[in-house]
């Protein structure tokens, strides 16, 4: 089984300081069932069907598996509601590669950054640019954003 462990991170992008070379990135969630998922993601001419089982602290299940992107475009036309759009950027630091979401339409202010990691007693060191740690808050996991995008919350 994969696995994923990852913690996210708010950005303070008055520190973040330039970005370069960022990917756009469209994803849609085809199947939710609490906090599990089935998203298709297109970046450029390649997509994925991802399966992600429920977290369990900064861990969760998922399995990955490359699809035809025309394929995956058809799917998020027809299958699912809204897009997450975003601009992934990366960024290495101490060791770890941090990917940093811009993103875009409904989310568009929202920027959070994410660090993958072998296991969860992981303690990466943390760039001057991060800021609130929200790894266990669902309402910024990118399943959440495609039915209650960041606009649309009440503290905005």
């Amino acid at each position: 089984m994969g696995i994923e462990i990852e913690r996210k991170f708010l950005v303070d992008v008055a520190r973040l300081g330039r970005l370069c070379d960022g990917e756009a990135l469209q994803q849609g969630y085809v199947a939710t069932t609490g906090l599990t998922a089935v998203r298709v993601r297109v970046v450029g001419n390649r997509a994925w069907l991802t399966l992600k089982g429920e977290p369990r602290g900064a861990a969760r299940s998922e399995f990955e598996y490359e699809i035809p992107a025309q394929e995956a475009r058809e799917i998020l036309e027809e299958f699912c509601g809204m897009v997450v759009a975003k601009t992934r950027y990366r960024r290495e630091h101490q060791g770890h590669t941090w990917e940093i979401d811009v993103f875009d339409g409904s989310n568009a202010g929202l920027v959070i950054a994410e660090v993958e990691l072998d296991n969860e007693a992981d303690t990466p060191a943390l760039p001057d640019w991060v800021a609130e740690e929200v790894t266990g808050d669902p309402r910024y996991y990118n399943v959440n954003l495609a039915t209650r995008p960041f606009s649309d919350w009440p503290e905005q």
